[in-house]
């Protein structure tokens, strides 16, 4: 996607700015570090005799006088770079103008172009040609060329000079057009590959960042780790998969649960083998793992896929679902009539005086089952019709009060027992953001299922909602505790699929809905595992932060 190619280089580069600013900042410091160096020496040659050097100065006070005027000015422009002066492009022109200049005077004032010095301005004229690749470069050299020119012509005619001084001077200039055209070719060939270095880094940067962004938000769980299942690194979803819903006691030690444990353990014994699906917590999903290794050099890291098994039957299940809505809401008109008319006749029959106690029996049975068949149409209606979540930030404990006192105000008494809800909070619970007419149809659902079941086991309908927050503070939840019979262990793990009941007056379609109905509000309805009687389902809501 982000892959540079060397087509498409030039484009990139023409995007960005001809030469990298930090980089010649960089290499304007060192010049300017070459020029004071330059300077002191310059300096310090003037305590020594210039008949030792065999150097004979022309004009020696203006010569001192240059060289310290020089000097001045260099440790003033280094005093300012280390305070934090960014040198532009004027600077560095001014810069290397002043030094041809300067060198060039010296050269008068000291004994002319035979003088080493010269040497200094090739110096001076790449560097501007480096740090300035463009038609600037060739002004200096340009300039240089003629300075050193008129230098020796001054020589020759004003005092005398071998005319061989004008051959040199010569020979200078073309030194300083062939150093500015081959640096300008080098330092071109230099700033395109730094700038391809530099577009195909951040191309990588960029990468980098969406493949983060990708593996943070898919719903795919991924898990590095070690031999010994100490979780190196994880994304959000198998954060969210593996402690989000049942606190963060795995997440202090970073260490894969158990059951994962298990599965890697078997995985490593046989990796041809896929290991079984598995629950972390009775109030977690049922989850699919899958391992590899992270690099088949290096084998110390795994790599753990962690796939939600609910997802995906939910899908299928509504999938199903969805085609029988259709076909519900299609045969529905047709359906209803003639249930109509057996469930209105079997009414006129048990109002006759003359039905015996075997036919009333039988009646009965048309009766109850001519309503589950009208509420199975009803809720698969419901199911097909189904609208998206309007969802708001809700306090949660005070929500929870409002309904247990509208619910109970509702059911008054059932089978002439008054209903009693008990109703627990702890002090801190984090917001939740749901549908409220969606969860309360969830609450009324599961509480009208433990008010029944409670009031067969003890013949008292009550229970008992507890709302609180999981260890990591960040997901609130309501448990819905009732003191009935009880799930036995065989049927858990299906009383959440559509139709399935063991109540012969059910649907089995009441808690595939509540669970649906929680999925759509981004909550988890689990069925939680405990030593006490009766059945715990707990809602566990989505942090208050995630939009629907």
């Amino acid at each position: 996607m982000n892959d540079v190619t060397p087509e498409n280089t030039d484009q990139a580069a023409n995007t960005r700015q001809p030469a990298a600013p930090a980089q010649s900042h960089r290499l304007f410091r060192v010049y300017n570090v070459y020029r004071i160096v330059i300077s002191l020496v310059l300096t310090g040659l003037l305590f020594v005799d210039p008949v030792q050097l065999d150097q004979p100065m022309r004009l020696p006070m203006q010569y001192q006088s240059g060289v310290l005027a020089y000097l001045a000015l260099n440790v003033i422009i280094g005093l300012l770079l280390m305070q934090g002066l960014r040198p532009g492009q004027r600077h560095i022109t001014f810069s290397v103008l002043v030094d041809i200049l300067a060198i060039h005077f010296f050269l008068v004032t000291s004994s002319g172009i035979t003088n080493g010095l010269a040497n200094l301005i090739i110096i001076s004229v790449a560097a501007g040609n480096i740090l300035t690749p463009s038609r600037m470069g060739i002004f200096y050299a340009a300039l240089a060329a003629i300075c050193s020119l008129a230098v020796a012509s001054w020589g020759v005619m004003a005092l005398n000079d071998n005319v061989d001084n004008i051959v040199r001077a010569g020979s200078l200039g073309i030194l300083y057009f062939g150093a500015a055209l081959i640096l300008q070719s080098v330092t071109r060939r230099m700033q395109r590959s730094e700038e391809l270095a530099d577009y195909r880094a951040r191309s990588i940067v960029e990468l980098e960042k969406i493949n983060e962004q990708i593996i943070q938000r898919m719903r795919t769980g991924i898990v590095v780790t070690d031999q010994d299942g100490r979780i190196r690194l994880a994304n959000g979803a198998a954060e969210e998969l593996l402690f989000g819903l049942t606190g963060n006691e795995g997440h202090h030690s970073r260490v894969l649960p158990i059951a994962l444990l298990e599965g890697l353990t078997a995985w490593k014994e046989n990796p041809r083998k896929r290991p079984e699906p598995c629950q972390i917590q009775s109030a977690s999903p049922m989850i699919q793992a899958s391992f590899t290794r992270l690099d088949e050099e290096n084998s110390d890291l795994i790599l753990v896929f962690i796939e939600d098994l609910s997802k995906v039957t939910q899908q299928a299940q509504q999938m199903k679902l969805a085609s029988l809505g259709r076909l519900t809401a299609s045969i529905a008109h047709e359906v209803r009539n003639p249930l109509g008319a057996i469930s209105h006749a079997a009414q006129l029959m048990q109002e006759s005086g003359d039905i015996g106690e075997p036919d009333q029996r039988m009646l009965d049975i048309i009766q109850r089952h001519s309503r589950r068949v009208n509420g199975i149409i009803d809720n698969v209606l419901d199911l097909s019709r189904r609208r998206q979540a309007n969802a708001e930030l809700v306090d949660l404990p005070q929500w929870l009060e409002d309904f247990t006192q509208d619910y109970q105000q509702a059911r008054g008494c059932q089978d002439g027992e008054p209903v009693s809800i008990e109703l627990e909070t702890v002090p801190t619970v984090p917001s939740a953001r749901f549908d409220r007419s969606q969860i309360e149809q969830v609450l009324t659902n599961l509480c009208d299922n433990g008010l029944r079941y409670s009031q067969e086991q003890t013949g008292s309908p009550r229970l008992t909602l507890r709302v609180g927050a999981t260890a990591d503070g960040e997901r609130a939840y309501i448990d819905i505790q009732d003191y009935g019979p009880g799930i036995s262990e065989e049927y858990r793990t299906s009383i959440f699929e559509p139709f399935f009941t063991t109540d012969k007056s059910g649907t089995g379609l009441g808690l595939y809905l509540a669970r649906e109905l929680c999925e759509t509000n981004q909550a988890h309805l689990a069925l939680l595992k405990q030593d006490r009687p009766g059945c715990c389902f707990r809602i566990t809501f989505a942090p208050s932060g995630r939009l629907i």
